[in-house]
């Protein structure tokens, strides 16, 4: 019989010193450390001494002996395929024998173990484990059966797909009905893993829980009323993944689990009113929600604005006693990483001051979350009860809209004005919260909160000042459109104020609500520029590193907003030494170039040829930031242990910058380029596997066709086919400008596009048609189909019949501009060569002309031929058959303007 493995004396010595030592702050120590970890991995005993001391070596303490465990748990992620035959089994079954360890914290770090082995692929190659963990769990030993529940629990977790396959046999058939017994342990940390165990299977919907769905409800009715707030979160939770994927089994008990929901949202323990509190945000996307949530309103809006209330540990966190915190430098790991929107481009609508909110009612913008509710603090947990109670709040607006109000109204006006501090931010939020769903029935009472919110931007707490920068952010769209001089100018000069106050929470949150204003009010502005520039600039002498990052894109979403009117020589001196400064001082490697380099983009796009004193060293130090990406990329491709992959970031900035640079200075970019190797760089980016890299690098290629096509011509044999191959709508953006930089070539090389028509035309003609495709996608497709039929009619021509329904349809919203007039300047030629492909469906054609407002008089002419031109075709009788068909609007426009 083979001897068991034991550990020699001197091996152990070196390890448990080496355990003791990874435990020094000192870095040097920490370095030599992994060094050492790196060397031991050699001998394949190494992880025989780890589980050794974590389960056998009880004269060490428990933290040694986990750490050892962990470590072990990193080179079985790391190396586990490598380990021998005799050193995985030694290492499990020291795990089996383990589970029941009577420290918790050995038994937690051997359940970690034994999932990290697991999720190796080894759940079918280790067939004892469930089997083994399942017998225990009907263990009289209490640590036992916890330790293996422990152990199961993090198993559910890492592999619930795999333990619902055939691979294994189906082992939940097993494992469920026994969780479930446990319901009803008397430890309760057995039955919050229990619960924790089922709970991993809900959202998949899998069948052997769905076969026990109503024993497992009645056990979670059963732990409603539970003493331990472990068990109780683990029941809320159950509960809100119910409603998304079970919701017919909930709503004969609705009234009840309301109820329920309503009592846990106001627990002493906020882990539990927490995991309560999604429970709203989940209804309020239910379709039920209205009708459920109706009877109870008057008791959960109060519930929620209460959860809203900073707690007293909130305020120590976030410092809410400090006013003046200027002068403090930043933490860098306070910085969050931000992320760059990259160029896309669209075409303009005439429905107007429509923001982009995604489907939860809660922006996509950073500026208008209420989860942001003004916190913005790596100590708080990112997710907390008061944001989910405004994220809640936001979202039953939504649903319930004006019938919020005779509930909510009373609540706000006992809690706006009240004298303590913390409930009154609390209403300020609130009334921020409610903005969007009851901006109609809000509009009647703005009048005088507009005034009262913008008195708070000068309340003595900070905390109060920050949250009321975000919420008359959310009201902006209605300050700019009163008279100026009763709220915008007012609220302008207050929140600048803000912009320069001395604490940096609400120079943070007045910066960001200041962007919004700047996006409602765009050229509105453009009277005060001079007093509001002034104030950006002199906060750059102010403000530390984090709110700096926020300043640039105040400043950048300004030249956005008010485009040319920034060309001013007082505007540009006061603005471009402060920023030409930063560009000097910043290294070609540091992060804040990203939101420094997508400033100046929209500066040099406003400030166009008032740029051009700047152009020559930002053009340089943007090439030069492409070309060193690529090199890297390629070094690193070529030799990885060798060279880091580049942060790709730095580079699509840089081809954003230049995009802006071609599109301000148009003209001007030929001599910028013509010395330079921006085209081949531009032709590697092209054909970069990053999707944002080819976006950008789409947009810039446009965008330099505008501007100096002479130095694109001689490229375009090689970029077309790039062009093609990129129209897949699965990348929406990267689709969109390859669309779109398809047009503008064709509208500069003219008929000598026809050779590459067959690369893209049918790609075109497919996303026209497709189910579902963006707004802006679809416009710049069919714009880009009109341009190639522009010119080359006789190729594009014979498909009309495919698209003219689709083009029409997309363009008619679209306000004049001369995308738009080349694109129907393409269709009346494409009519001309194929009248017969656009007739069964004319009506439409008839429609998007008369989306014209005031179109070019020869393309005036094009029309009216066309329209004449068919309605003596069909003859009299015809045509009022068909234009009896028409809405009035559009018999009186085309009667009007075409005389038809």
């Amino acid at each position: 019989m083979k001897m068991a493995w034991q550990p020699q004396e001197e091996g152990l010595r070196q390890i448990l010193t080496l355990l003791r030592e990874s435990q020094s702050p000192d870095t040097a120590t920490q370095r030599a450390v992994q060094q050492k970890l790196e060397e031991l991995n050699k001998f394949p005993d190494f992880n025989n001494y780890l589980i050794f001391v974590l389960t056998k070596l009880t004269s060490e303490d428990e933290p040694t002996r986990s750490l050892s465990g962990l470590i072990l748990k990193n080179n079985v992620k790391a190396h586990f395929n490598k380990f021998v035959p005799e050193v995985t089994n030694f290492i499990k079954q020291e795990c089996l024998s383990a589970v029941g360890d009577p420290s918790p914290l050995i038994r937690a770090t051997v359940g970690i173990l034994i999932t990290t082995v697991a999720s190796k692929g080894e759940l079918t190659s280790w067939p004892e484990l469930l089997p083994a963990l399942c017998q225990m769990l009907d263990s009289q030993d209490y640590n036992v059966c916890e330790g293996a529940f422990g152990a199961l629990q993090k198993i559910c977790e890492d592999s619930a797909e795999l333990l619902d396959s055939d691979a294994l046999n189906r082992p939940l058939n097993v494992l469920i009905p026994k969780f479930l017994q446990f319901f009803r342990h008397t430890s309760p940390k057995i039955r919050s893993h229990a619960i924790a165990c089922v709970n991993q299977f809900i959202i998949n919907r899998t069948q052997a829980l769905m076969i026990h769905i109503d024993s497992f409800l009645e056990n979670l009715f059963h732990l409603a009323t539970d003493d331990d707030p472990e068990v109780r979160k683990n029941v809320c939770r159950a509960l809100v993944m119910l409603l998304e994927v079970r919701i017919d089994r909930l709503i004969p008990h609705m009234h009840n689990i309301i109820e329920y929901m309503l009592m846990r949202t106001q627990d002493p323990d906020e882990g539990v009113a927490l995991e309560a509190c999604e429970f709203w945000l989940s209804l309020a996307e239910q379709q039920i929600c209205k009708e459920a949530l109706a009877p109870h309103l008057t008791r959960l809006v109060p519930v929620l604005v209460r959860g809203m209330k900073y707690s007293e540990i909130d305020i120590i966190l976030l410092k809410g006693d400090v006013e003046e915190d200027e002068m403090i430098p930043d933490r860098e790991e306070d910085i969050r990483p931000r992320f760059h929107k990259s160029r896309s481009h669209h075409t303009h609508h005439t429905t107007f001051g429509a923001k982009l909110i995604d489907d939860n009612g809660i922006g996509d913008d950073d500026d208008s979350d209420p989860e942001d509710g003004g916190d913005d603090d790596s100590t708080l947990s990112d997710w907390n009860l008061r944001k989910c109670s405004a994220a809640a709040l936001d979202m039953l607006a939504n649903v319930f809209q004006e019938e919020l109000l005779p509930v909510l109204v009373p609540i706000l006006k006992e809690t706006l004005f009240h004298q303590d501090w913390e409930i009154k931010e609390s209403g300020i939020l609130a009334l921020g919260a409610i903005a969007e769903g009851c901006m109609t029935g809000m509009i009647p009472h703005l009048s005088e909160l507009i005034p009262y919110l913008i008195g708070c931007l000068g309340d003595k707490k900070a905390l109060v000042r920050s949250i009321t920068c975000w919420t008359l952010s959310r009201y902006a769209h209605w300050v700019c459109s009163q008279p100026h001089e009763t709220h915008l100018k007012p609220l302008m000069t207050e929140l600048l104020k803000r912009v320069l106050d001395g604490n940096k929470r609400v120079q943070e949150a007045a910066c960001s609500a200041f962007a919004t204003l700047e996006e409602e009010a765009s050229t509105e502005l453009v009277p005060y520029l001079g007093y509001i520039l002034e104030t950006l600039v002199f906060a750059f002498g102010k403000y530390q590193h984090k709110n700096l990052l926020i300043l640039y894109d105040a400043i950048g979403t300004l030249a956005d907003s008010v485009g040319h009117h920034l060309n001013k020589p007082d505007y540009i001196n006061l603005l471009m030494p402060p920023l030409i400064n930063k560009w000097n001082v910043l290294k070609d490697e540091d992060k804040d170039l990203f939101p420094l380099l997508e400033c100046l983009s929209s500066v040099a796009t406003a400030l166009q040829s008032g740029f051009l004193p700047y152009c020559e060293p930002v053009y340089r130090r943007c090439v030069s930031l492409v070309e060193q990406t690529l090199n890297q990329h390629i070094a690193n491709t070529q030799s990885p242990e060798q060279f880091d992959a580049p942060d790709k970031d730095f580079m699509i900035v840089a081809l954003d910058l230049l995009s802006g640079l071609a599109e301000g200075l148009d003209g001007h970019m030929e001599s910028l380029v013509v010395n330079s190797n921006v085209m081949q760089l531009l032709y590697q980016c092209m054909q970069d596997p990053m999707p944002e890299v080819r976006q950008s690098s789409f947009a810039l290629l446009g965008d330099l066709t505008k501007a100096c096509f002479q130095h694109v011509l001689p490229c375009i044999s090689d970029f077309m086919p790039i062009l093609g191959q990129n129209l897949n709508p699965e990348f929406i953006s990267v689709c969109n400008n390859a669309t779109w930089a398809i047009g503008e070539i064709s509208i500069k090389l003219g008929a000598d596009t026809s050779p590459y028509v067959p690369l893209i035309l049918s790609q075109l003609i497919d996303i026209i048609n497709r189910p579902n495709t963006p707004k802006t996608l679809l416009e710049n497709t069919a714009i880009t189909i009109g341009r190639l039929g522009y010119v080359c009619p006789h190729d594009v021509a014979p498909m009309l019949q495919q698209f003219v329904r689709q083009w029409c349809t997309s363009l008619r919203n679209i306000r004049d501009n001369e995308e738009k007039d080349s694109a129907f300047r393409g269709m009346c030629q494409m009519i001309t060569v194929n009248p017969g492909g656009v007739v069964p469906d004319f009506i439409f054609f008839c429609d998007a002309v008369a989306s014209w407002v005031t179109p070019h008089d020869d393309l005036k002419d094009m029309f009216q031929k066309i329209l004449h031109g068919f309605k003596n075709q069909v003859g009299a009788d015809n045509w009022k058959r068909f234009s009896d068909q028409f809405p009035p609007q559009l018999s009186e426009r085309l009667h009007g303007m075409y005389g038809v």
